[in-house]
């Protein structure tokens, strides 16, 4: 999952697209905050996936985003994070199989944002860039598999995917090598995001094994090591009431993976989740088979952030405790949110990818 409860961010970064282009302001908002989809489409259950096209972009749909997250150790076995997440939020929905608008009109049907961060030995960087999509800065394509922002960029290349980021003292370009077939969350890729049926369409592929080089600095390390990368996209996210985002990815030393999040809403929390055994035959876990709990928190720059959570699935016998390395997180863009590798003890060993939103 990724970065569903950034609105005030969203906004900022439309009015910042929309400068000047006053007809299209009625399709600035953030997904699920104007209240009417207008032309976009929205997910529902009993929509399906289909490969290899949503690797690709969705222009019928307001919001989505492409989003890995790596752990990785250095040749000496220090651990390293890293993230890349690109989003695209449209302003305007294109009609099923409709034209490509020419670039030189300088056409207005998205903005573009991407995320890149590197965890390091109780340190953290992270860069942020903007673009205006149709005139060729920033895009995606399915197939073969192009996402890019000015020279960020994650594609295809031969039988693997790179993936090159860089921010002002540090750089990485890693080799992705995918070993398993897509894993649909929910109802087979419609993930609901509450008890009242707003959703979207979510997949992972859980299985990348990782080759490349980190650079910080004047030092450049090899680095190796397992990766997790989502796609979602939606037009209607949220529900009025919902304050921010808990996600979790897990890489468990059984051999199996667990994603849980959990929404947080005045009406109760909304919790969901996925168990992928080794043979990756995925079960959606019900809210009430989830137990997420936060149970320690960290006083850092920005405020008291949970760093510590239980998290319980009883009906599989899973009782794990997700910690977050010493240091501070904080992916400071237009929007602050907090992006940290985490280890897993207790049940299970392993390790893992924490995002957390509204703090």
């Amino acid at each position: 999952m990724k970065v569903a409860v950034m609105a005030a961010g969203w906004l900022v970064f439309a009015a910042w697209v929309l400068s000047g282009c006053s007809d299209s302001r009625e399709n600035s908002g953030f997904a699920g905050l104007g209240g009417e989809q207008g032309d976009f489409a929205q997910p529902e259950p009993g929509d399906r996936l289909s490969f290899p096209d949503d690797l690709g972009p969705h222009p019928r749909h307001r919001i989505e985003w492409w989003y890995l997250t790596a752990n990785l150790t250095t040749t000496e076995g220090e651990p390293i994070g890293l993230q890349w997440t690109q989003f695209r939020q449209a302003l305007k929905a294109r009609v099923p199989d409709g034209a490509v608008p020419q670039s030189g009109g300088w056409p207005l049907e998205a903005g573009w944002m991407a995320h890149a961060a590197v965890s390091f030995q109780g340190d953290h960087w992270f860069a942020e860039k903007l673009a205006r999509g149709g005139i060729g800065q920033a895009g995606a394509i399915s197939a073969p598999l192009d996402v890019w922002l000015d020279d960020w960029r994650l594609h295809q290349d031969d039988d693997h995917w790179r993936l090159r980021a860089n921010g002002d003292d540090w750089a990485y370009d890693l080799t992705l090598v995918n070993q398993g077939e897509p894993i649909a969350h929910g109802n087979q890729g419609f993930s609901a995001k509450s008890g009242s049926g707003e959703g979207s369409m979510y997949f992972s592929l859980v299985d990348i094994a990782i080759l490349g080089s980190l650079t910080i600095g004047e030092t450049t390390y090899q680095v190796s090591g397992q990766g997790w990368f989502d796609r979602e996209w939606s037009s209607q996210f949220l529900k009025a009431g919902q304050q921010g985002w808990d996600w979790f990815s897990l890489h468990l030393d059984s051999g199996d993976k667990l994603m849980v999040f959990r929404l947080r809403q005045s009406d109760g929390d909304y919790l969901s989740g996925t168990w992928i055994n080794p043979e990756r035959n995925p079960v959606a876990l019900e809210p009430e088979q989830l137990e997420v709990t936060a149970d320690h928190q960290r006083e850092t720059a920005r405020g008291e952030v949970p760093v510590r959570w239980r998290i319980r699935v009883p009906s599989r016998g899973v009782d794990l405790t997700v910690e977050a390395p010493e240091g501070e997180y904080w992916n400071l863009g237009r929007f602050p949110y907090w992006e940290s590798p985490v280890s897993v003890t207790g049940s299970h060993r392993g390790e893992g990818y924490m995002e957390l939103t509204g703090y």
